[in-house]
């Protein structure tokens, strides 16, 4: 007899209901346990930089594309301006975008391809110099606001020569600018840069040790900045401003020293050890020359307040006097004393004899200057000077009477 087995039926087991969100948060954790971090190399394409300093791009060869998202802190030490169409290095972390459902490629570290050796030694020496308190902030000095005279160091060839100049003969051209020319790119620039701002180093410190010496003819300039300058470039264009000799020798400088080298992301060993960074060149050259509008209307404006003080001045000192007069004015006994003064001063002119004199009375003195008030002191024949309103004139004694005795 022929038995037929039926094999039993199973119910396939139903699966797990997700939230989208969910589903999104646990694929994001099961590439972080799996993958994370990860490094990728491709063509860079789609990028672009937002206004809070975010970058956005995907990366992509023949087989594949991703999305990539690089915050602020990371684009931020960049060494290079990304490009589309560039093949790149990158190192970051992979994710899912909650929002979107995409795989998002969070991207802390970027280099051209073929460029990672340089980066990796480039970030070697930042983090020691860093811990040798080359880059500390309080070590860091504010720029004069109106500089005396300016060094600059950059290469006769450099488009930022021509940046900087014609901004400083825009904004202060007043102003002295001693120029030392260093080789910015290739083999020797490095040591080029040091023996320049070696050489503004001693001008600098000759200038200061001078400055109160008015015998020196002609004065060297009074450097007060020095600006270090180069247009934008590759990270191997850049690399001379990466030495660590020239970062050692930045942090020496007796003066504060400002860098303006490559575009706005590009920065360099330069920057960190300098008193201040400028995004490009021409800015770095703005940030040492205020406009001369700017000083011409706080002249102004300090002229204003010094009128306007001394008028205030004048006008406190007018109205004290008006009011000191006003007192001398109601003061009773000074009244007093004004009107007994003028009364013994007519007393004194009625008292004078040459009021009598010109009423036609003389007066006698004899010949010793003694005046003569009686007869008995001019005898016949004496001479007396007789004293008139208009002059004297001398008389002899022909006879005389005492009394109301008759000549």
């Amino acid at each position: 007899m022929a038995i037929a087995v039926l094999a039993p039926v199973f119910e396939p087991p139903m699966p797990l209901v997700w939230d989208v969100g969910a589903l999104c948060l646990a694929v994001g954790d099961l590439l972080q346990a799996r993958l994370n971090p990860v490094a990728v190399r491709g063509e860079i394409t789609g990028f672009s930089r937002a206004a809070s300093g975010h970058c956005y791009f995907s990366i992509k060869d023949a087989h594949g594309q991703i999305r990539c998202a690089m915050f602020r802190r990371a684009a931020s030490v960049l060494g290079f301006t990304p490009r589309d169409g560039e093949w790149v290095e990158l190192r970051g972390r992979l994710g899912v975008h909650e929002q979107r459902g995409d795989l998002q490629l969070v991207v802390e570290s970027l280099q051209r391809a073929g460029q990672g050796a340089l980066f990796e030694q480039f970030l070697r020496l930042k983090a020691r110099l860093d811990e040798e308190g080359l880059f500390d902030s309080t070590r860091k000095r504010p720029l004069r606001a109106l500089p005396r005279g300016i060094g600059l160091v950059t290469s006769l060839d450099a488009a930022a020569l021509h940046d900087v100049v014609a901004a400083l003969r825009r904004r202060l051209p007043h102003i002295p600018v001693v120029l030392v020319p260093a080789l910015v790119q290739g083999a020797g620039a490095a040591s080029s840069l040091v023996q320049a701002l070696s050489k503004l180093y001693l001008l600098a410190q000759a200038a200061q040790g001078l400055e109160a010496d008015l015998t020196q003819n002609p004065a060297p300039p009074l450097i007060d900045v020095i600006v270090l300058v180069r247009g934008g470039g590759s990270i191997e264009d850049l690399w001379a401003f990466n030495d660590e000799q020239l970062a050692r020798t930045i942090v020496q400088s007796p003066v504060p020293l400002i860098t303006g080298i490559g575009h706005e992301i590009d920065f360099t060993m330069a920057d960190f050890c300098a008193d201040l960074r400028a995004p490009t060149p021409t800015a770095a050259a703005e940030l040492v020359a205020p406009p001369r509008e700017v000083w011409a209307g706080a002249l102004n404006g300090l002229a204003n307040r010094l009128h306007s003080s001394v008028q205030r001045r004048l006008d406190r000192r007018q109205q004290r006097l008006d009011q000191m007069a006003a007192r001398l004015g109601r003061h009773s006994g000074l009244i007093a004393c004004r009107q007994r003064l003028e009364r013994v001063a007519l007393r004194l002119q009625l008292l004078d004899p040459r009021l009598l004199l010109q009423r036609g009375y003389a007066l006698l003195t004899d010949g010793n200057g003694t005046a003569v008030t009686s007869v008995q002191q001019a005898p016949v024949g004496a001479t007396l000077r007789a004293t008139l309103a208009d002059g004297e004139l001398e008389t002899t004694v022909l006879s005389c009477r005492s009394g109301a005795q008759k000549l």
